[in-house]
């Protein structure tokens, strides 16, 4: 049994017992097994040391007030790895055995789910890359494909409180035509200059602008964007965002609770209308944005005064929640009950 102090889990890694993998070879994949190791035996010149062919996934399962494990919306994973693949010329998984090895994956390390009560989760971290030995610039022949688990606590380390954001306007996230639509390790390598540039001036994230014309909302670091004004829930339309699992599944919620959604260009300026803003994402459903500060303008755009989320983030964080924990009927089948 696992002895984790679920009270004191951070958003990290903690060794669970089991990984599952599969490899690709001669056109085909190979039947899921365990391993117990944590390590890959990797040539020098794998492509994915060399030219980036990496892509991963990340989603989680919860255990619910009932016992019950709750794994959710892993077909929407699932799809979003195979048109990831797709982006950066690497082999696909069938759908179906995408599904097998999470399913497999949490059956082999369900003690390492927290309790219902804990507020914390098992993360699932989906990974492929290309394997083949070659220093000419194509794509891998081979590739190897690996579901970890690691159970991870809130996110959010003082609770649900929004904090500040800036944008950085000599930085750019992902090109317009580029890889900003696929999860690749490439885009997060690309951010990490900013995003710790922000730390260090006590920011928890960059809001990026579009990198063509920098007047338009893009992402926020690793997350989406969102905002409400006027009984609206809007976020941007562009080439270079990942389309968030998360993001999807709140606007579907917002359109049940009334809200009208919108999907469209976000131009810099009227960041001065919204009521909320906030980012979205697997890692901690929503982070209220308290303020964004453009530095180099010289703005700032408030959407906290006293500091606290407002009402219908705060719905919505509750109510995605709550169908993840099964406390909500779960109407779409997001979720799937490993039995």
């Amino acid at each position: 049994m696992s002895t984790v102090d679920w009270s004191k889990l951070s958003f990290g890694y903690i060794k669970t017992d089991y990984n599952i993998r599969s490899h690709y070879r001669d056109g085909k994949w190979s039947e899921p097994e365990a391993e117990t190791s944590e390590y890959i035996n990797l040539h020098m010149a794998a492509t994915t040391l060399h030219y980036g062919q990496e892509v991963f996934e990340g989603l989680k399962a919860f255990r619910g007030k009932d016992g019950k494990v709750r794994i959710f919306r892993m077909h929407e994973n699932a799809l979003r790895l195979q048109s990831s693949c797709r982006g950066i010329k690497m082999a696909e998984l069938p759908v179906e055995m995408f599904e097998k090895m999470v399913l497999q994956a949490v059956k082999k390390n369900e003690h390492f789910v927290p309790p219902y009560e804990s507020g914390a989760s098992l993360y699932i971290r989906p990974l492929m890359i290309g394997t083949s030995a070659q220093v000419g610039v194509k794509p891998s022949v081979e590739y190897t494909f690996i579901i970890f688990v690691t159970p991870v606590g809130p996110y959010f380390k003082a609770g649900f409180k929004p904090t500040p954001m800036v944008i950085l306007r000599e930085y750019d996230r992902a090109a317009p035509l580029g890889t900003g639509t696929y999860k690749v390790g490439g885009n997060y390598a690309a951010s990490l200059v900013a995003g710790e540039k922000a730390h260090e001036m006590g920011y928890s994230a960059v809001l990026y602008l579009d990198a063509k014309e920098k007047k338009y909302i893009d992402e926020c670091g690793p997350a989406n964007f969102f905002a409400i004004k006027d009984n609206t829930y809007i976020t941007p339309k562009s080439t270079s965002i990942l389309p968030s699992i998360t993001n999807k599944s709140l606007m579907q919620l917002a359109e049940d609770m009334g809200l009208k959604v919108e999907r469209r260009p976000i131009p810099e300026e009227e960041l001065e209308t919204f009521e909320e803003a906030g980012a979205c994402g697997t890692a901690a459903v929503i982070s209220p944005i308290l303020r964004i500060d453009d530095i180099s303008e010289n703005k700032s755009y408030v959407f906290s005064k006293d500091g606290e989320p407002g009402p219908i983030s705060l719905k919505l964080y509750n109510q995605l929640r709550a169908i993840q924990y099964g406390d909500e009927s779960d109407k779409y089948g997001w979720v799937t009950i490993v039995e």
